[in-house]
Protein backbone atom coordinates (compact mmCIF):
# COMPACT_ATOMS: atom_id res chain seq x y z
CA UNK A 1 0.00 0.00 0.00
CA UNK A 2 3.04 2.64 0.35
CA UNK A 3 4.73 1.60 -2.36
CA UNK A 4 1.62 2.04 -4.36
CA UNK A 5 0.55 5.80 -2.55
CA UNK A 6 4.38 6.85 -3.08
CA UNK A 7 3.93 5.51 -6.74
CA UNK A 8 0.90 7.94 -7.13
CA UNK A 9 3.01 10.79 -5.57
CA UNK A 10 5.95 10.47 -8.04
CA UNK A 11 3.45 10.50 -10.59
CA UNK A 12 1.29 13.33 -9.57
CA UNK A 13 4.39 15.37 -9.16
CA UNK A 14 5.75 13.75 -12.68
CA UNK A 15 2.59 15.66 -14.10
CA UNK A 16 3.80 18.93 -12.56
CA UNK A 17 7.47 18.51 -14.10
CA UNK A 18 6.15 17.77 -17.31
CA UNK A 19 3.88 20.60 -17.52
CA UNK A 20 6.86 23.15 -16.13
CA UNK A 21 9.37 21.21 -19.00
CA UNK A 22 6.14 21.80 -21.92
CA UNK A 23 7.58 23.84 -24.89
CA UNK A 24 6.30 27.39 -24.56
CA UNK A 25 7.73 30.64 -25.75
CA UNK A 26 10.80 31.84 -23.88
CA UNK A 27 8.33 35.77 -23.28
CA UNK A 28 5.91 33.09 -21.58
CA UNK A 29 6.21 32.74 -17.58
CA UNK A 30 7.22 29.39 -16.38
CA UNK A 31 6.55 27.88 -13.02
CA UNK A 32 8.75 25.56 -12.06
CA UNK A 33 7.87 23.87 -8.41
CA UNK A 34 10.44 23.53 -5.98
CA UNK A 35 10.80 20.36 -3.20
CA UNK A 36 12.24 21.62 0.11
CA UNK A 37 11.99 19.11 2.94
CA UNK A 38 12.20 21.73 5.92
CA UNK A 39 9.26 23.38 7.37
CA UNK A 40 7.92 26.72 6.28
CA UNK A 41 9.59 28.13 9.58
CA UNK A 42 13.01 27.00 9.01
CA UNK A 43 15.59 29.45 7.69
CA UNK A 44 16.49 27.45 4.51
CA UNK A 45 13.04 27.55 3.62
CA UNK A 46 12.75 31.41 4.02
CA UNK A 47 15.95 32.20 2.18
CA UNK A 48 14.73 29.91 -0.62
CA UNK A 49 11.49 31.90 -0.48
CA UNK A 50 13.27 35.13 -0.89
CA UNK A 51 14.76 34.02 -3.85
CA UNK A 52 12.03 32.62 -6.00
CA UNK A 53 10.08 36.22 -5.00
CA UNK A 54 13.16 38.35 -5.98
CA UNK A 55 13.28 35.84 -9.36
CA UNK A 56 9.29 36.39 -9.96
CA UNK A 57 10.15 40.45 -9.21
CA UNK A 58 13.50 40.72 -11.41
CA UNK A 59 11.66 38.25 -14.32
CA UNK A 60 8.67 40.34 -14.39
CA UNK A 61 6.88 36.58 -13.46
CA UNK A 62 8.44 35.00 -16.33
CA UNK A 63 10.42 32.53 -13.90
CA UNK A 64 7.84 31.39 -11.38
CA UNK A 65 9.07 28.97 -8.29
CA UNK A 66 6.67 27.94 -6.07
CA UNK A 67 7.99 26.53 -3.01
CA UNK A 68 6.51 23.55 -1.53
CA UNK A 69 8.18 23.50 2.30
CA UNK A 70 8.11 20.08 4.67
CA UNK A 71 8.08 17.31 2.13
CA UNK A 72 4.83 18.29 0.58
CA UNK A 73 5.90 17.13 -3.11
CA UNK A 74 6.54 13.51 -1.34
CA UNK A 75 10.39 13.76 -1.68
CA UNK A 76 12.86 12.80 1.50
CA UNK A 77 16.09 14.96 1.24
CA UNK A 78 17.80 11.64 -0.10
CA UNK A 79 16.05 11.85 -2.89
CA UNK A 80 16.34 15.18 -4.41
CA UNK A 81 19.00 14.83 -6.29
CA UNK A 82 18.27 11.65 -8.46
CA UNK A 83 14.45 13.68 -8.45
CA UNK A 84 15.70 16.57 -10.48
CA UNK A 85 17.90 14.75 -12.29
CA UNK A 86 15.34 12.66 -13.77
CA UNK A 87 12.83 15.04 -14.17
CA UNK A 88 10.32 14.47 -10.79
CA UNK A 89 10.27 17.88 -9.76
CA UNK A 90 12.02 20.81 -12.07
CA UNK A 91 13.86 22.05 -8.76
CA UNK A 92 14.86 20.98 -5.36
CA UNK A 93 17.16 22.43 -2.29
CA UNK A 94 18.96 19.73 -2.09
CA UNK A 95 21.52 19.12 1.17
CA UNK A 96 24.85 17.89 -0.47
CA UNK A 97 25.89 15.55 2.48
CA UNK A 98 22.39 13.24 1.98
CA UNK A 99 23.77 12.51 -1.72
CA UNK A 100 27.21 10.79 -0.90
CA UNK A 101 25.56 7.08 -1.72
CA UNK A 102 25.04 8.72 -5.56
CA UNK A 103 28.60 11.04 -5.57
CA UNK A 104 30.77 11.07 -2.49
CA UNK A 105 32.49 13.70 -3.39
CA UNK A 106 29.58 15.92 -2.14
CA UNK A 107 30.89 13.98 1.09
CA UNK A 108 33.66 16.50 1.42
CA UNK A 109 32.78 19.06 3.50
CA UNK A 110 31.47 16.78 5.98
CA UNK A 111 34.12 14.99 7.13
CA UNK A 112 34.61 15.50 10.93
CA UNK A 113 36.25 18.25 12.01
CA UNK A 114 37.73 19.24 8.50
CA UNK A 115 36.29 22.54 8.97
CA UNK A 116 36.16 24.61 11.97
CA UNK A 117 34.35 27.62 10.98
CA UNK A 118 32.47 29.45 8.19
CA UNK A 119 35.43 31.58 7.10
CA UNK A 120 36.94 28.30 6.42
CA UNK A 121 34.84 26.80 4.57
CA UNK A 122 34.65 29.74 2.20
CA UNK A 123 38.20 28.72 1.62
CA UNK A 124 36.93 24.70 1.08
CA UNK A 125 34.43 25.99 -1.17
CA UNK A 126 36.65 27.83 -3.35
CA UNK A 127 38.63 24.42 -4.34
CA UNK A 128 35.39 22.31 -4.10
CA UNK A 129 32.46 24.01 -5.69
CA UNK A 130 34.09 23.77 -9.32
CA UNK A 131 34.42 20.32 -9.06
CA UNK A 132 30.71 19.75 -7.87
CA UNK A 133 29.62 21.56 -10.54
CA UNK A 134 30.54 19.03 -13.02
CA UNK A 135 29.14 16.37 -11.08
CA UNK A 136 25.70 18.83 -11.15
CA UNK A 137 25.97 18.89 -15.21
CA UNK A 138 26.52 14.93 -14.92
CA UNK A 139 23.41 14.66 -12.86
CA UNK A 140 21.78 16.92 -15.48
CA UNK A 141 21.17 20.03 -13.42
CA UNK A 142 22.64 23.52 -12.49
CA UNK A 143 23.19 24.46 -9.15
CA UNK A 144 21.98 28.47 -8.11
CA UNK A 145 23.34 28.66 -5.01
CA UNK A 146 24.77 27.36 -1.45
CA UNK A 147 23.79 27.74 1.93
CA UNK A 148 25.73 26.31 4.87
CA UNK A 149 24.14 24.51 7.78
CA UNK A 150 24.67 26.85 11.24
CA UNK A 151 27.01 25.20 13.64
CA UNK A 152 26.72 21.44 14.14
CA UNK A 153 25.88 20.66 17.66
CA UNK A 154 24.68 16.68 19.94
CA UNK A 155 21.35 17.14 21.70
CA UNK A 156 21.35 14.47 24.85
CA UNK A 157 18.95 13.74 27.15
CA UNK A 158 22.14 13.83 29.74
CA UNK A 159 24.97 15.91 30.95
CA UNK A 160 28.54 14.35 30.09
CA UNK A 161 31.78 15.64 30.70
CA UNK A 162 34.40 12.77 29.03
CA UNK A 163 34.24 10.54 25.55
CA UNK A 164 33.31 7.71 27.71
CA UNK A 165 30.33 8.74 29.12
CA UNK A 166 29.00 8.91 25.55
CA UNK A 167 30.00 5.48 24.60
CA UNK A 168 26.73 3.93 23.52
CA UNK A 169 24.16 6.43 23.45
CA UNK A 170 21.54 6.11 20.14
CA UNK A 171 22.09 9.33 18.65
CA UNK A 172 20.63 10.18 15.13
CA UNK A 173 22.50 12.20 11.89
CA UNK A 174 21.02 13.57 9.12
CA UNK A 175 24.01 11.55 6.64
CA UNK A 176 26.38 8.81 6.58
CA UNK A 177 29.53 10.78 7.55
CA UNK A 178 27.60 12.25 10.79
CA UNK A 179 26.40 9.03 11.66
CA UNK A 180 30.11 7.66 11.49
CA UNK A 181 31.26 10.47 13.09
CA UNK A 182 29.42 9.23 16.01
CA UNK A 183 29.95 5.78 15.80
CA UNK A 184 34.04 7.02 15.76
CA UNK A 185 33.11 8.43 19.14
CA UNK A 186 31.44 5.38 20.18
CA UNK A 187 28.04 6.50 20.06
CA UNK A 188 25.22 4.40 18.60
CA UNK A 189 24.91 6.72 15.53
CA UNK A 190 21.48 5.35 12.81
CA UNK A 191 20.50 7.99 10.00
CA UNK A 192 16.96 8.99 10.16
CA UNK A 193 15.70 11.15 7.40
CA UNK A 194 14.31 14.88 9.55
CA UNK A 195 10.69 13.68 8.57
CA UNK A 196 11.06 10.63 10.69
CA UNK A 197 13.11 12.20 13.45
CA UNK A 198 10.53 13.11 15.96
CA UNK A 199 8.46 10.04 15.82
CA UNK A 200 11.94 8.14 16.86
CA UNK A 201 12.44 10.71 19.34
CA UNK A 202 9.12 9.98 20.69
CA UNK A 203 9.44 6.12 20.95
CA UNK A 204 13.12 5.88 22.19
CA UNK A 205 14.44 5.08 19.02
CA UNK A 206 16.84 7.43 19.65
CA UNK A 207 18.34 9.50 22.83
CA UNK A 208 20.02 12.07 20.52
CA UNK A 209 20.57 13.98 17.96
CA UNK A 210 23.38 15.74 16.17
CA UNK A 211 22.10 18.79 13.81
CA UNK A 212 22.09 22.37 13.84
CA UNK A 213 20.47 24.67 16.18
CA UNK A 214 18.12 25.81 13.58
CA UNK A 215 16.78 22.52 13.36
CA UNK A 216 16.89 21.80 17.32
CA UNK A 217 13.99 24.73 16.94
CA UNK A 218 12.17 22.93 14.27
CA UNK A 219 11.86 20.05 16.60
CA UNK A 220 11.23 21.70 19.45
CA UNK A 221 13.90 19.25 20.67
CA UNK A 222 13.26 20.63 24.37
CA UNK A 223 10.29 17.85 24.38
CA UNK A 224 12.63 15.15 24.32
CA UNK A 225 16.38 16.28 25.24
CA UNK A 226 18.21 18.24 27.88
CA UNK A 227 21.02 19.02 26.90
CA UNK A 228 23.24 21.48 24.06
CA UNK A 229 26.73 20.45 22.97
CA UNK A 230 28.83 22.38 20.61
CA UNK A 231 30.53 19.66 18.75
CA UNK A 232 30.68 21.65 15.73
CA UNK A 233 31.68 18.36 14.23
CA UNK A 234 30.94 18.71 10.81
CA UNK A 235 29.72 21.08 7.82
CA UNK A 236 27.46 20.86 5.16
CA UNK A 237 25.54 22.64 2.60
CA UNK A 238 22.00 22.71 0.71
CA UNK A 239 22.36 23.86 -2.30
CA UNK A 240 19.23 24.80 -4.73
CA UNK A 241 19.09 22.93 -7.98
CA UNK A 242 17.41 23.27 -11.07
CA UNK A 243 16.70 20.25 -13.83
CA UNK A 244 18.94 21.35 -17.17
CA UNK A 245 15.93 20.91 -19.27
CA UNK A 246 14.11 23.49 -17.28
CA UNK A 247 17.08 25.57 -17.47
CA UNK A 248 17.25 25.51 -21.01
CA UNK A 249 13.25 26.18 -21.16
CA UNK A 250 14.52 30.09 -19.15
CA UNK A 251 15.64 32.12 -21.84
CA UNK A 252 19.33 34.04 -21.86
CA UNK A 253 18.71 37.18 -20.42
CA UNK A 254 16.41 35.34 -17.45
CA UNK A 255 19.13 33.03 -16.71
CA UNK A 256 21.44 35.61 -16.26
CA UNK A 257 19.24 37.00 -14.14
CA UNK A 258 18.57 34.39 -12.15
CA UNK A 259 22.30 33.61 -12.10
CA UNK A 260 23.12 37.46 -10.65
CA UNK A 261 20.42 37.39 -8.00
CA UNK A 262 21.81 33.90 -6.88
CA UNK A 263 25.52 35.37 -6.32
CA UNK A 264 24.17 38.85 -4.51
CA UNK A 265 21.52 36.80 -2.25
CA UNK A 266 23.83 34.09 -1.28
CA UNK A 267 26.47 36.08 1.16
CA UNK A 268 22.95 37.15 2.87
CA UNK A 269 22.06 33.76 3.12
CA UNK A 270 25.30 33.00 5.47
CA UNK A 271 24.94 35.56 7.60
CA UNK A 272 21.47 34.22 7.82
CA UNK A 273 22.60 31.57 8.66
CA UNK A 274 25.01 32.78 11.34
CA UNK A 275 22.61 34.81 12.88
CA UNK A 276 20.19 32.04 13.15
CA UNK A 277 22.62 29.76 14.77
CA UNK A 278 22.73 32.36 17.80
CA UNK A 279 19.05 33.11 18.12
CA UNK A 280 18.13 29.16 17.80
CA UNK A 281 20.57 28.37 20.81
CA UNK A 282 18.81 31.20 23.05
CA UNK A 283 15.61 29.78 21.87
CA UNK A 284 16.35 26.60 22.78
CA UNK A 285 18.13 27.67 26.13
CA UNK A 286 14.66 29.81 26.87
CA UNK A 287 12.57 26.53 26.61
CA UNK A 288 14.59 25.04 29.53
CA UNK A 289 17.81 23.53 27.69
CA UNK A 290 21.24 23.80 29.13
CA UNK A 291 24.10 24.54 26.75
CA UNK A 292 27.49 22.34 28.12
CA UNK A 293 31.06 23.85 26.63
CA UNK A 294 32.98 20.78 25.97
CA UNK A 295 36.10 20.79 27.30
CA UNK A 296 39.52 20.77 25.42
CA UNK A 297 40.39 17.51 26.55
CA UNK A 298 37.50 15.94 25.90
CA UNK A 299 37.27 17.87 22.71
CA UNK A 300 40.49 16.55 21.23
CA UNK A 301 39.71 13.05 22.23
CA UNK A 302 36.44 13.09 20.37
CA UNK A 303 38.77 14.79 17.20
CA UNK A 304 41.50 12.15 17.80
CA UNK A 305 39.15 8.86 17.40
CA UNK A 306 37.06 10.78 14.52
CA UNK A 307 40.95 11.13 12.92
CA UNK A 308 40.72 7.89 10.84
CA UNK A 309 37.47 9.18 8.71
CA UNK A 310 39.50 11.88 6.69
CA UNK A 311 42.42 9.37 5.36
CA UNK A 312 39.47 6.79 4.98
CA UNK A 313 37.71 9.37 2.69
CA UNK A 314 40.78 10.33 1.07
CA UNK A 315 41.04 6.34 0.24
CA UNK A 316 37.71 5.93 -1.07
CA UNK A 317 37.28 9.39 -2.76
CA UNK A 318 41.13 10.27 -4.16
CA UNK A 319 39.44 12.94 -6.39
CA UNK A 320 39.16 15.05 -3.09
CA UNK A 321 42.67 14.53 -2.14
CA UNK A 322 43.82 17.56 -4.21
CA UNK A 323 41.20 19.73 -2.80
CA UNK A 324 41.72 18.89 0.62
CA UNK A 325 45.54 19.73 -0.14
CA UNK A 326 44.96 23.07 -1.74
CA UNK A 327 42.49 23.69 0.72
CA UNK A 328 44.76 23.09 3.79
CA UNK A 329 47.40 24.83 2.13
CA UNK A 330 45.62 27.91 2.19
CA UNK A 331 44.91 27.65 5.22
CA UNK A 332 48.60 27.25 6.12
CA UNK A 333 47.27 23.82 8.15
CA UNK A 334 49.08 20.42 7.59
Amino acid sequence: MLKTIKNIAYGAVAILAVTAFAPASISHAATFDLSEVMPESNFGTQNVKKFADEVRSATDGRVDIQVHAGGALGFKGPEHLRAVRDGLVPMADVLGSQQIGDQPLFGLENVPFLVSSMADLHVLHKFWRPEIEKVATKYNQKFLFYVPSPKQYMYLKIKADSVEQLQGIKIRGADKTTVDTMKAIGMAGVQIPWGELIPALASGRVDGVATSATSGVDGKFWEFLKFIYPSNHTWGSNIVSINLDAWNKISADDQKTVMDLAAKLEPTFWDVARDKDLQSVATMQEHGMELVEISPAMFAEMQAKAKGLLEEYLTRVPEAKPIVDAYLAELGRD
